[in-house]
C-alpha cells in the first residue's frame, strides 16, 4: 500500500521561532555589558565572553533540562545498612556545577581581590547573573560557598584550612577530608522549625568536648541546601548563647561526622538542587567566633547572600526577557511580527527597563563589595542590600509571569523553560530574610546607622538635576522618611521607594535616554500601578528599547 501522504506542515512547524541557543549570554545583554564596563572595564567583560558563549549554547541548555527533570535522590545507607547520607545527583548538574566553579563563580573572588584584581567581585558578579541562566538551582552551592569566606575569616585558622579550597576552580565531588581534596563547597544549616528566620529562637545545643574550640551539636535544622558540600556554618545555642559553628562533613582521619539526612525537601522552584532536613547527634563542629554572638560572625555571609539573591532575581528577570523577546521577534499573528505590534512593544519594553533597573542596581552592589574599605561603599551596601534585596526580588515573580504570557501557550509548556523560571522566581524574595525581613531591616540601619542615609542621599544626588521626576520622588521619599519612616507599617512603602530612586538615579545617569525617561515615567509616577505595557513612552523609543534587549544570535 502506497504511504500517505502529509502536508508538510503536519511534519514541519511553521511559525514558530528558533530555538534561543548559540548567543553571548554576557555580550548580548547590553545592560550588562554597560554596568560592567562602568564599574569595571571592557576588559572584564572580555574575560566573560567564554562564559556567556557557553551559557548561550545548546549545550548548557540542555544539562539545565535534564539537571530538572532528574532530581536528586537521597540513599542515607548503602547495601549493607551502614548509615552514609549521600545525594545522588545527575550527571548534568555536576557538569553544570563543574563550569560554574571553573568559572570562579564560588569563592574565587575573594583571593582574587586579595592579590590585587580591583574588580573581583563585579566579575563574579556579572558572571554569576550571566552564568544562572543556565539552570538556576545549581547556583545555590556556589553563592553559599561565595558567601562563607567573609565569615570563616572570623578565625584566621578556620580561614587558612578552608577558603583555599573554596577559592578554588577545581570541582571535587565526593566526601573525603578536605585535606584530600583539590576543590571544597560550603552550606549552611540556620533555620530550624520553630524559628524561620528568627534564628535566635533555635534550639540546637552546642555541648564543649572539653577540647578547646570543640563542640558536638544536637538538634535539627528544616533547610541545609545541598548537604553533599564539604563544610557547614550552623548556628547552635551554646553555654553562652547562639554562637556559630563549622561543621565538616567528613573528619580529618576520613571517617564522616555524624550528619542524618533525613529528607530532601519537595519544593516548589528548582528540582536540581538538594534542599533538606537534617538531625545532628553528637555532630563535631568547631566554634566560630565567641559564643553568644551568632548573629554577629555571620553577618557578612548574609551580606554576600543578599546580593547573591539580588543577582539570581535579575538573572532570572534577563533570562525571561531573552526568551520573551526572541519569541516575539520571530512569531507572526494578525498579518506581522507581534515585535511591530505597538503594545507588544510596549510589554517587551516595559520589561526590558525593569530588567535593566534590576541589573544596574545588582552591579553596583557588586562594585561596593569591590571598594568596601571606603566609608561610602560600605554605608552604602548595608542599606541598598536590604533595599535591593526587597525591590528586585519582590518585583520578579510579576515581571517573569508576564514575560511567559508574551510567549502565551508556548510558555506555559515546560519544554519552553519559562515554567522553571515562573516557579523559581519567588526564591529570592523568601531566602535570606522574606520582604518583611529586609523591610524592617532598612528601619534598623536607618535608626541606628546615621551613616547609610547620608550614603542614599549621595548616591542619588549624583543624578540631581537630571530629572524632575527622580528629583520630586527623592524629596517626597525624604518626607516619608520624616513622616512615617520610623514606623514598621510603612516599612514596605518606604524600601520600595527609596529602591526605585536607587535605580532611576542609575538610570538617569547612566542609561541610555529612552531608557531613563520611561523608567522615570512609569516607576516613578505615583499612580504606578505595576502593569506592565502601560509605559507613555513614543512607538520610536519602544522599539529602540525592545531593539536594545532582544539577543541577536
Amino acid at each position: 500500500m502506497a504511504s500517505q501522504e502529509f502536508p508538510t506542515s503536519n511534519r514541519v512547524a511553521v511559525n514558530q521561532p528558533p530555538p534561543l541557543v548559540g548567543h553571548d549570554v554576557v555580550s548580548s545583554d547590553l545592560a550588562l555589558v554597560d554596568a560592567v564596563v562602568r564599574h569595571a572595564s571592557a576588559e572584564t567583560v572580555e574575560d566573560l565572553v567564554e562564559l556567556g558563549r557557553e551559557a548561550g549554547g545548546a549545550e548548557a541548555r540542555e544539562h539545565g533540562m535534564l539537571a530538572n527533570q532528574q532530581p536528586p535522590r537521597l540513599r542515607a545507607f548503602d547495601r549493607y545498612g551502614n548509615r552514609v547520607d549521600e545525594v545522588d545527583f545527575h550527571h548534568s548538574w555536576h557538569w553544570l556545577m563543574t563550569r560554574a566553579v571553573g568559572h570562579g563563580l564560588q569563592a574565587a573572588p575573594w583571593e582574587r581581590s586579595d592579590e590585587g584584581d580591583a574588580h573581583a567581585h563585579v566579575r563574579r558578579a556579572a558572571g554569576f547573573l550571566a552564568w544562572s541562566q543556565t539552570e538556576p538551582g545549581h547556583g545555590c552551592p556556589i553563592s553559599m560557598t561565595y558567601a562563607a569566606v567573609p565569615a570563616l575569616r572570623v578565625d584566621e585558622a578556620v580561614a587558612q584550612q578552608w577558603v583555599p579550597s573554596l577559592a578554588s576552580t577545581v570541582y571535587d565531588p565526593g566526601i573525603r577530608p578536605v585535606a584530600d581534596k583539590a576543590g571544597a563547597l560550603a552550606g549552611m544549616g540556620m533555620t530550624e522549625k520553630q524559628g524561620g528566620s528568627d534564628v535566635r529562637a533555635n534550639l540546637t545545643e552546642a555541648r564543649p568536648t572539653g577540647v578547646d574550640g570543640e563542640y558536638t551539636l544536637h538538634g535539627h535544622k528544616w533547610f541545609t541546601s545541598a548537604p553533599m558540600n564539604d563544610v557547614f556554618l550552623v548556628l547552635a545555642q551554646a553555654d553562652g548563647g547562639l554562637t556559630c559553628f563549622v561543621v565538616p562533613r567528613a573528619l580529618p582521619d576520613g571517617s564522616r561526622n555524624p550528619l542524618d539526612v533525613v529528607r530532601l525537601k519537595d519544593k516548589l522552584g528548582n528540582r536540581s538542587n538538594a534542599s533538606s532536613e537534617i538531625e545532628l547527634d553528637g555532630t563535631l563542629a568547631r566554634r566560630l567566633g565567641d559564643e553568644g554572638r551568632g548573629v554577629r560572625t555571620i553577618i557578612e555571609m548574609v551580606a554576600a547572600t543578599r546580593l547573591d539573591c539580588v543577582l539570581g532575581s535579575a538573572s532570572l528577570m534577563r533570562h525571561a526577557l531573552a526568551e520573551a523577546s526572541w519569541h516575539v521577534a520571530h512569531r507572526s499573528a494578525f498579518g506581522s511580527r507581534l515585535s511591530e505590534k505597538p503594545l507588544m512593544q510596549n510589554v517587551i519594553a516595559d520589561l526590558a527597563i525593569e530588567s535593566e533597573a534590576a541589573t544596574a542596581l545588582a552591579i553596583r552592589l557588586a562594585a561596593a563589595v569591590d571598594h568596601i574599605d571606603d566609608p561610602h561603599e560600605a554605608a552604602l551596601r548595608r542599606i541598598a542590600l536590604p533595599l535591593a534585596k526587597f525591590w528586585v526580588c519582590k518585583r520578579t515573580p510579576g515581571f517573569v509571569a508576564e514575560a511567559l504570557e508574551c510567549l502565551g501557550g508556548n510558555g506555559y509548556v515546560e519544554e519552553s523553560g519559562l515554567p522553571l523560571l515562573y516557579r523559581e522566581a519567588p526564591l529570592n524574595s523568601v531566602w535570606e530574610g522574606s520582604g518583611n525581613v529586609n523591610a524592617l531591616d532598612v528601619l534598623r540601619a536607618l535608626r541606628r546607622e546615621p551613616e547609610v542615609l547620608a550614603a542614599w542621599i549621595t548616591e542619588v544626588g549624583a543624578a540631581r538635576g537630571a530629572d524632575e521626576r527622580l528629583d520630586r520622588t527623592v524629596d517626597q521619599t525624604l518626607a516619608l522618611l520624616g513622616d512615617q519612616g520610623s514606623h514598621e507599617a510603612g516599612a514596605r512603602r518606604l524600601a520600595g521607594r527609596m529602591a526605585a530612586c536607587l535605580q532611576g538615579a542609575l538610570l538617569v545617569r547612566h542609561a541610555p535616554a529612552e531608557v531613563a525617561d520611561a523608567f522615570c515615567a512609569s516607576r516613578l509616577g505615583s499612580s504606578y500601578d505595576g502593569t506592565y505595557g502601560a509605559l507613555s513612552t513614543s512607538g520610536s523609543e519602544l522599539r529602540t528599547i525592545v531593539e536594545r534587549t532582544t539577543p541577536v544570535v
